[in-house]
């Protein structure tokens, strides 16, 4: 077989996969050469090694009845200064789409309900690849699925490999607890696992988030789920702080920064962000603390008398006036009010990015709101 031009080439290859994925992916366009360049795998290892930061986030709301009542996927682009949203990243798919999970550069999709065939779709926005995985009889509407990707420590020298893990409640009404479909991309196939974790709470948010090989739920108990897909095994990680600890009721969400799981907190006590340092002990360290009076102050027309509003909101079927939505790497997806605002930990700006006119009526109930990195990791049709 004859090689690309450019596999001996290692001072080419080092210099053009330290390029950010979005520049690289461009490259495609000025010649054959490029696109090949751009799509060989063993240049797309390189390049993964290189550090991506958040690329934005997809938001979408939704209601589930009888059937799927969504309005559209919007992207939400981080570190633009001529902001704009997106409204059509996926229209490249065969159909509409519920957004599930996402991580690696792919997004993980159903079809829209009701539908005559539901249909999984595992797909790359910036190349435009995707494939579909047939629904399974175990599987619930309700099911929580997330995506398990690591091309890093699962090479892709000949395939992308990948598992979705399927988290639903159990039928047993006594002994309420949390049951595992796992479907590999390696056989083709679902699999109900024999692991159970009991717990009588429900997920919540973020769907599923994937550090360092596990998989992790938020609950709305204050608990964290965790999945090992690799050895089915799970496990629930404490919140660093118990909700008997504030006079008001916090408003979390979990995500990724520098390969740990973060636990943001919004309470009276000001923005928090931990690290969980050890999951089999529930460890965390606080990273960020920043209390809601500072916040204010840099922000005082959005923020206004919002410590206040917080520490007031004393029962969970209240409305969040400051509710952290997604987190990736420093930036914070957060609803104030009727308002959606990105906001940068570091620099501690607060920009908006969505506003009332552009929300639909659902916007208040929880929302699917995932973080996106760019990555230019190939998709192979699984049927």
């Amino acid at each position: 077989m004859k090689q690309s031009w450019f596999e001996n080439d290692d001072i080419l290859t080092n210099i053009l996969s330290r390029l950010p994925t979005k520049i690289v992916h461009r490259l495609k366009y000025v010649s054959k050469d490029w696109q090949n360049l751009t799509s060989n795998r063993s240049f797309i290892k390189h390049q993964l090694k290189r550090t991506e930061p958040v690329s934005g986030f997809f938001y979408q709301e939704i209601i589930k009845r009888i059937g799927d009542i969504n309005e559209p996927i919007i992207y939400i682009p981080v570190g633009t200064e001529n902001f704009k949203t997106w409204h059509t990243v996926l229209n490249f798919l065969p159909e509409k789409v519920f957004v599930l999970s996402s991580n690696s550069g792919l997004l993980c999709c159903r079809s829209i309900l009701p539908s005559c065939r539901v249909s999984i779709y595992i797909c790359n926005p910036l190349n435009k690849q995707w494939t579909s995985i047939k629904w399974s009889n175990c599987l619930s509407t309700r099911s929580s699925i997330a995506l398990a990707c690591d091309p890093i420590q699962n090479p892709i020298d000949v395939s992308t490999d990948f598992k979705l893990v399927a988290v639903s409640k159990g039928e047993d009404e006594q002994e309420p607890s949390f049951i595992f479909d796992v479907y590999s991309s390696k056989t083709g196939s679902w699999a109900r696992s024999n692991e159970r974790r009991q717990c009588d709470h429900k997920i919540k948010k973020n769907k599923g988030v994937f550090v360092e090989g596990i998989l992790y739920w938020l609950t709305d108990g204050y608990q964290i789920l965790a999945f090992d897909p690799q050895n089915e095994l799970s496990w629930l990680v404490t919140a660093p702080l118990p909700t008997t600890h504030f006079s008001g009721v916090p408003e979390t969400c979990i995500g990724e920064s520098h390969g740990k799981l973060n636990y943001v907190m919004i309470s009276e006590e000001g923005l928090q962000v931990w690290a969980l340092e050890d999951h089999t002990a529930s460890t965390w360290k606080l990273k960020t603390n920043i209390s809601l009076d500072d916040l204010e102050q840099e922000n005082p027309v959005v923020l206004y008398k919002i410590l206040e509003k917080v520490a007031n909101r004393v029962f969970k079927d209240m409305l969040a006036w400051f509710d952290p939505l997604a987190f990736k790497d420093g930036k914070l997806l957060v609803r104030v009010y009727l308002n959606i605002y990105l906001y940068d930990i570091g620099t501690r700006k607060l920009m908006k990015v969505l506003d009332d006119k552009q929300l639909g009526p659902n916007s208040l109930m929880d929302p699917v709101v995932l973080p996106y990195n760019m990555s230019l990791v190939p998709v192979e049709d699984q049927t």
